[in-house]
């Protein structure tokens, strides 16, 4: 059975941290991009980071830079995000995505994550 479940989210103050993780089971990691995408109340989805397994590329989204790092640990078969430096705008639902080959595309994503929740309280 293919899944990913995302998990980590909950309630921190501002300059806080938490890390988020997602873990694959039914499929590896190698040939997958995992992407982690953000949407909060009123606004359009948001791609957040992504890392590519198949040539080892990270992304991160510009207001995140210097703030998150994203990791992968092909032996849990999980991606993590930590997440640092957090601020109320980062406050959303988190999902995590895997699309097959080396980039992190919504609209190409076989499958997604249920989405875990982060607060930020200022």
């Amino acid at each position: 059975d293919v899944q990913l479940q995302a998990s980590g989210g909950g309630l921190v103050q501002a300059g806080g941290s938490l890390r988020l993780s997602c873990a694959a089971s039914g499929f590896t990691l190698d040939d997958y991009a995992i992407g982690w995408f953000r949407q909060a109340p009123g606004k359009e989805r948001e791609r957040v980071s992504c890392i590519s397994h198949p040539d080892g590329s990270i992304y991160y989204t510009d207001s995140v830079k210097g703030r998150f790092t994203i990791s992968s640990d092909n032996a849990k078969n999980t991606v993590y995000l930590q997440m640092n430096s957090l601020k109320p705008e980062d406050t959303a639902v988190y999902y995590c995505a895997a699309a097959f080959g080396y980039y992190c595309s919504a609209s190409e994503s076989r499958y997604w994550g249920q989405g875990t929740l982060v607060t930020v309280s200022s």
